[in-house]
């Protein structure tokens, strides 16, 4: 359910500029993507990629599943799924390669991705109880969810129409053991369209500052994206359809 009375009237107007209405509820939104990724952060060869992703608006989850390389050889994934994190790596879909731990610094780098990633997901905005909100000033909104060793913030800074542009974390995690290495960690976010009445961004890329060098990783291009209506509201639509009501 929309919490729009209880939220800054600047978190609200956000979501509206986006094409969010309070009545509508989709508790999931789905995209495809293409893109490149680095193999390594001392690497400049890049590897292409395809991927599909699920992200919930009335909770903190996502699942975002690539794959990647030559013939999509190598597969990759990462989630947060109830309020754990989860990063595997593996070849031809069965050979395990990579996978983080299961530990509270990878919940937070997590929980960051989904904060960052409300640009796809604007619906939760309003309907994402486990979201606090801040305004910073006014084209800077904060964002953050989780609490104790798993507390993560996000800021979001807006452009000259009011739409999302740039996430940025001081600390996010860049290894999900120790040593953690909390990183200064940056998303920018462009080419926005109008897809089923929202706005969006079809394109981002995303990089960490190492030192005074800031090394994108990873970049990409959303090819589609749609909503999951909740079924009660598809039926009332379809009744006031049929009935002619507004």
């Amino acid at each position: 359910m929309s919490r729009a009375g209880t939220l800054p009237t600047a978190v609200v107007d956000l979501a509206m500029r986006l094409g969010v209405r309070p009545a509508a509820h989709s508790p999931c939104v789905s995209l495809t993507q293409t893109g490149h990724m680095r193999r390594s952060l001392q690497s400049d060869s890049w590897m292409a990629l395809k991927a599909f992703q699920t992200i919930a608006t009335d909770r903190c989850a996502f699942d975002w599943r690539a794959k990647v390389g030559p013939f999509g050889l190598i597969s990759g994934r990462d989630a947060l799924q109830d309020g754990a994190g989860r990063f595997d790596i593996t070849a031809l879909g069965v050979i395990p390669l990579a996978r983080a731990q299961h530990t509270p610094a990878l919940v937070r780098g997590e929980l960051m991705r989904y904060l960052a990633e409300i640009a796809w997901a604007p619906q939760a905005i309003l309907d994402n109880p486990e979201l606090r909100w801040r305004v910073d000033g006014p084209d800077t909104l904060s964002v953050s969810a989780g609490i104790g060793a798993t507390a993560s913030e996000v800021i979001l800074g807006l452009d000259s129409d009011g739409r999302i542009t740039t996430a940025f974390a001081p600390d996010r995690p860049r290894s999900a053991t120790p040593p953690i290495l909390p990183t200064p960690w940056h998303g920018r976010f462009s080419d926005y369209r109008l897809v089923d009445t929202i706005w969006l961004p079809m394109a981002a890329e995303v990089a960490w500052s190492l030192g005074a060098k800031e090394i994108v990783y990873w970049r990409c291009q959303v090819k589609s994206w749609h909503a999951d209506v909740r079924k009660a509201d598809r039926d009332r639509s379809k009744r006031n359809e049929m009935t002619g009501t507004p």
